[in-house]
C-alpha cells in the first residue's frame, strides 16, 4: 500500500485541517468533525446537512458553501459519522427555518442521522425534515442497504435544493423539491480495480487485470456481475441500458453527470462521457447539463458511474443558481 498520509488511524481528522487550510469559506469543528460555513446563512432560510463515511470526497465536505450544504459531517472511512455529530450540525446550522437532512441509503447513515433528528427535536425543537436517497439501479439490496443504494443523485440533490433553500423557501418546499429529484434520479456504476482503505491496507475486493465489476457499489460492494474486460464504448452501453430499463428519460431533457471513481483520469472520463452522449443520443435522450470529472468517489478505485436526472424547468433553473463550493462553483 502506498498512500499519501501519516498515521493510518488518523487520516479523517487529518484531512479536515487541510480542508480547512485550503478553503476560506468553510470552518471545521474538530471535536465533531463538521465542515461548516464559514459565513452562516442569513436568519429564516432553511439549512442544509449532509455527511457520511469518508473517501467519497469531494462528497460531502467540498460541497459546503453558498448554493449547497450548510455542514457536512465526517465519518470514519466508509462509516457514517454518529448521532450525536449529526446532532451538532444540525443546531450549528438552524437559521430558524428548520434543517433538512439530505442522507444516502446506507443502513448506519439512514440510522444515526435518524437518531439525530429525534435528538435534536426532543432538546431544541428545531424542525428537521430528512430525504433518502436511493438512485442506484444495480441492485435493490446490498451489503449497506435495505432498498436501492444512494450514490451519484445526492450530488445533484445538494445543489438543487440548496438553490431553492437560498431562496428563502420552507422547509416543506425544499424537502419536496429534494424528494422529487430523487425520484427522477438514477444511477449505475463499475469499477476496474478495488479499492484500499488505509487501515486495512490491502484492497477490498480481488479483482483480476483482465475482468471489471459492472454495478459497484462507493463501498467496494459486489455488483450486478463480474464480466471480462471491455471497451468504453460496450461499457458505456452497460450503464446506460439499465438506466434507461429502469426510467423513461426520453420525455425531459436530462442533467448528466459522467462521474469518476476516485483513480481514473480526466481523458478516460471526458472518452466515456463522449460514448455515453452518443447512446444517449441514440436513444431519444437530451441532455440539457452536464458534470464529467470526481464528485462522488471510492478512494482509489478506477471506475465510473453514471446518472441522469430527468430535469423539469424549475430544476434547470436552480441547477443553474449560483454555487460557491470547493467542488462546484458558478454563477457568483
Amino acid at each position: 500500500m502506498k498512500k499519501l498520509i501519516n498515521d493510518p488511524e488518523n487520516v479523517v481528522d487529518e484531512a479536515l485541517v487541510g480542508i480547512e487550510a485550503s478553503n476560506h469559506n468553510v470552518r471545521v469543528d474538530h471535536e465533531h468533525r463538521v465542515v461548516l460555513r464559514a459565513q452562516p446563512k442569513d436568519h429564516g432560510k432553511v439549512a442544509l446537512v449532509s455527511g457520511g463515511g469518508s473517501g467519497h470526497e469531494p462528497l460531502h465536505s467540498g460541497y459546503v458553501g453558498y448554493g449547497m450544504l450548510d455542514a457536512a459531517c465526517a465519518g470514519e472511512v466508509f462509516t457514517s459519522p454518529t448521532p450525536d455529530r449529526i446532532e451538532a450540525a444540525t443546531l450549528a446550522v438552524d437559521a430558524g427555518a428548520g434543517v433538512l437532512h439530505i442522507v444516502k441509503n446506507y443502513t448506519g447513515d439512514v440510522m444515526n442521522f435518524d437518531m439525530a433528528a429525534e435528538l435534536v427535536a426532543a432538546e431544541s425543537g428545531i424542525e428537521v425534515e430528512t430525504v433518502v436517497t436511493n438512485d442506484d439501479v444495480a441492485v435493490e439490496d446490498s451489503l449497506y442497504t435495505a432498498g436501492r443504494r444512494g450514490v451519484g443523485v445526492t450530488v445533484l440533490l445538494e445543489k438543487i435544493a440548496g438553490a431553492a433553500a437560498e431562496e428563502g423557501r420552507s422547509l416543506v418546499d425544499v424537502r419536496d423539491i429534494a424528494q422529487r429529484v430523487n425520484s427522477r434520479g438514477r444511477s449505475m456504476g463499475m469499477a476496474l480495480t478495488s479499492c484500499t482503505v488505509s487501515t486495512a491496507g490491502r484492497p477490498t475486493f480481488d479483482l483480476p487485470d483482465d475482468e471489471m465489476e459492472i454495478g459497484i457499489g462507493i463501498h467496494g460492494e459486489p455488483g450486478r456481475q463480474r464480466e471480462k474486460m471491455a471497451s468504453a464504448r460496450e461499457i458505456a452501453a452497460k450503464l446506460v441500458n439499465p438506466i434507461l430499463g429502469d426510467m423513461d428519460f426520453s420525455s425531459s431533457p436530462v442533467i448528466a453527470m459522467l462521474n469518476g471513481m476516485g483513480a481514473s483520469p480526466l481523458i478516460e472520463l471526458y472518452l466515456m462521457y463522449g460514448e455515453v452522449a452518443a447512446l444517449l443520443q441514440k436513444n431519444g435522450v437530451s441532455i440539457a447539463r452536464n458534470l464529467v470529472g470526481n464528485y462522488i468517489t471510492s478512494l482509489d478505485m478506477a471506475g465510473c458511474s453514471l446518472t441522469l436526472l430527468a430535469a423539469d424547468d424549475e430544476m434547470l433553473r436552480l441547477w443553474d443558481a449560483p454555487v460557491q463550493t470547493a467542488a462546484l462553483r458558478w454563477g457568483r
